[in-house]
Formats: C-alpha cells, sequence, structure tokens
C-alpha cells in the first residue's frame, strides 16, 4: 500500500462580490449562480498564469440550495463564467458555514496530494430563496421526542436563549451592534475592502410609462450595503424584539439577510510554481463542532479550541478573528466565554452591518481575512462561526 505524504494548501487568491441587502437590495434581480459566476472569473483574473483546464475542482457553498440556486449551482456557475468543460463542479451544504467549509474540503483535497488546484466558492441569494427555503417541510418526528424540539427552532430563538444562559443583556447587545456599524463605517471610507471586492455591473429592464418603452439601467455596484450611518443605542434601543415577546433579539442587533458571492483559489506549492503563483496565505486547519440545536449560537466556543490545538497554535497567536455576527448575543457569548479580545475581532465590523449570505458568507469572509491580514501585516487569522442546528466552525490561515 502507498503512504501519500501530506503537502501545503495556499490561498493564491480571494475575492468576493460586494453585499446586497435582501430582498429589495441592489442585487435583488440579480440570481446566485450569476453573482457566482462573476467570483469565479474575478478570482482567475487574479491568477494569470494559471489554466483554467488545470483546475482540478469548483466547490461551492450554499444554505439553501434550491429554486435558482438548486440542482448543482457550482457546476452550472462555472460553465457560465466560462471555464472548460473538464473542470467538474460540487455544491455543498453546511448551512452558514457552506462557504468556508469548501474551501476547508478545497484544502484538504490538495494536502493529500488529490488535487493541485481547486477554486473554493459559496453563494446566497436570500432576495430569491428565503432563509428555509421555498417549502419548509420538517420531519414530523421532531415534534415527538422534546430532544429533538431544537432541531426547529428558528434561529432567533436560539439566539434568545443563548442570551439567557449567557447573561448578554440587550444593552451589551446593542452596543455590539452599533460598534459593527460604525467599523464597517470606518473601513469603507478608508478602502479597506477595495482589494478584495470584484464589482459588479448589475443591470435592470424599467418600463418608461412616456415612451412606452423598455428601457435598460446599469450600475457598477462596488460597496458593501447593509452598514448603516447614524446607527446609535439610542436608535437600536427603541426597536422592539422579534423573536419573543420579553426578548432582546431585535431587528438591530441581528444580523442582515443578504445577498453575494465569493470565491478562493486554493493550490499547492507544485501548482503556485508550475503557474507562476503568488500565494497570500496558507491553509493551517479547520475544526467543526456539534452544540444543542436550542444553543447552536455558542458553537464556535467548541470549534476554536479543537482547531488551535490542531495547528499548535495559542488563541493569543490570533491577531485577526472573523466572528461572524449571527446576533449580537451569540458573538459576546462567545467572546466572554473564550476571552476573546475584542479589538482582535471584526475590526471591519461584522454581520450585523455588512450582511450575511448564509453559504456565501465564509468565502467571503476568508477573503476580507486574506486581505486584511496582509495590508495589516499580521500572521495568523481564523474565520470562525456557528450553524443552524447546533454546529459551530473554525479555519485558521497564515498570511504570507
Amino acid at each position: 500500500m502507498t503512504t501519500r505524504q501530506t503537502q501545503d494548501a495556499y490561498i493564491a487568491a480571494a475575492v468576493r462580490t460586494p453585499v446586497g441587502k435582501a430582498p429589495r437590495g441592489m442585487f435583488k434581480t440579480v440570481r446566485p449562480d450569476d453573482m457566482l459566476a462573476h467570483v469565479l472569473k474575478a478570482a482567475l483574473d487574479r491568477c494569470p498564469g494559471l489554466d483554467p483546464a488545470a483546475i482540478d475542482d469548483v466547490i461551492a457553498g450554499c444554505a439553501m440550495p434550491e429554486a435558482e440556486q438548486g440542482m448543482n449551482v457550482a457546476r452550472i456557475a462555472l460553465l457560465l463564467a466560462g471555464l472548460p468543460n473538464n473542470v467538474p463542479g460540487m455544491t455543498v451544504n453546511r448551512f452558514c458555514a457552506s462557504g468556508l467549509q469548501a474551501v476547508a474540503l478545497a484544502a484538504d483535497r490538495i494536502r493529500l496530494g488529490n488535487a493541485d488546484i481547486i477554486i473554493a466558492s459559496g453563494t446566497e441569494s436570500m432576495s430569491m430563496v428565503p432563509m428555509t427555503g421555498n417549502k419548509m417541510s420538517l420531519d414530523p418526528a421532531i415534534f415527538e421526542h422534546d430532544e429533538n424540539v431544537g432541531i426547529a427552532y428558528g434561529m432567533g430563538i436560539t439566539g434568545e436563549k443563548v442570551a439567557q444562559r449567557w447573561q448578554v443583556s440587550r444593552e451589551a447587545q446593542d452596543e455590539f451592534a452599533v460598534t459593527s456599524h460604525a467599523r464597517a463605517l470606518k473601513a469603507i471610507e478608508a478602502g479597506e475592502f477595495k482589494d478584495e471586492i470584484a464589482p459588479y455591473k448589475v443591470e435592470e429592464h424599467r418600463p418608461d410609462i412616456a415612451s412606452h418603452e423598455v428601457r435598460s439601467v446599469s450600475a457598477i455596484r462596488d460597496t458593501d450595503e447593509g452598514p448603516r450611518p447614524g446607527t446609535s443605542e439610542e436608535v437600536l434601543s427603541k426597536l422592539k424584539p422579534v423573536f419573543a415577546a420579553n426578548g432582546s433579539v431585535t431587528a438591530g442587533n441581528s444580523s442582515q439577510m443578504s445577498d453575494g458571492a465569493g470565491a478562493v483559489v486554493v493550490a499547492s506549492e507544485a501548482a503556485l510554481k508550475r503557474f507562476n503563483l503568488t500565494p497570500i496565505a496558507r491553509f493551517l486547519g479547520y475544526s467543526v463542532a456539534g452544540v444543542p440545536p436550542e444553543i447552536m449560537g455558542i458553537g464556535p466556543v467548541k470549534a476554536i479550541p479543537k482547531v488551535l490545538q490542531q495547528v499548535g497554535l495559542k488563541q493569543d497567536d490570533l491577531e485577526w478573528i472573523e466572528l461572524n455576527e449571527a446576533f449580537a448575543a451569540q458573538s459576546l457569548a462567545v467572546i466572554n466565554e473564550l476571552g476573546l479580545d475584542r479589538a482582535k475581532v471584526n475590526p471591519l465590523g461584522g454581520a450585523i452591518a455588512l450582511g450575511h449570505p448564509l453559504g456565501a458568507t465564509g468565502a467571503i469572509r476568508v477573503a476580507t481575512l486574506m486581505h486584511g491580514l496582509r495590508r495589516h501585516q499580521q500572521k495568523y487569522g481564523m474565520v470562525t462561526m456557528c450553524v443552524g442546528t447546533g454546529m459551530g466552525v473554525a479555519g485558521v490561515f497564515e498570511a504570507l
């Protein structure tokens, strides 16, 4: 039996669309397969020496893979992007972690020597495919046993349960949300996202009543739509809880429904040399862990120590942490439970301000981390998030 030697997996490029607000934002008429095709082409543009025919696979994360983003959206999008027919594609679903899971799967295949170039990606249109999909159909057995009811909990209820159990106050949640918006707005003004965003030309057809014609209107979109100027604790304090009558989780301290896509080129050292590619980071490790579904937001508390032990790093070694802000309540619970440095967590804002296009978020946050680490000359970074039905994931990267 031949034993394969493991090798390193490198990030050669990472790119994303700007993130639009759902369901009436800038990407409301843009299909998720088109968004994915766009970032696949943009990722290849950043690797000018790469022969597209040499790509071993395209892996795309999608949390609600149905309707416009159904079938095998990875394969459909890569063909729409003009990649050769010999390039295969696979769609994966780990709910909110789908985009990061795609990166981890690509890295694993490369580290085992089974591939040299894979584009890992994610796409989600919450404007076209709502959360839980167009037809939610839960197994009746879930409601027959108390221990399974957590599977059916809406995400907001799990946020409430985490807030109660970890004693996260409404005031703390609103303060966290204000910080997210403030950091995001400051980052946009400073051009922090410029390198990672591939501008998207949105074209719409609108009727002109006066001329009785349909006119084509186009606009270049290059800025995240979610961050709101003027967000303050006073403004957020006036919002009513949306998931529990006496709760603390509101629309203002929760992640936004969003549309977007991201793509990450993962390569072996041999591929880097063959195609004259310059790596921007090295993939170090990835972990996934399970927690009770009713407190799914606490998932990173289990996943983070697990991946740090795997890669031989301490928590203090991390200089940048992209912790997906599903809710301020769960973000604060994770931060407080693990003693994370607030200054290192989401320094450019998080999903409360920037949005959360479900299956795309992992790939999008990897793009933010890759460019952020290099720009600020930092070494180790992490992308981590909670996942519906009770999971947490974490991926660690080393900037080069």
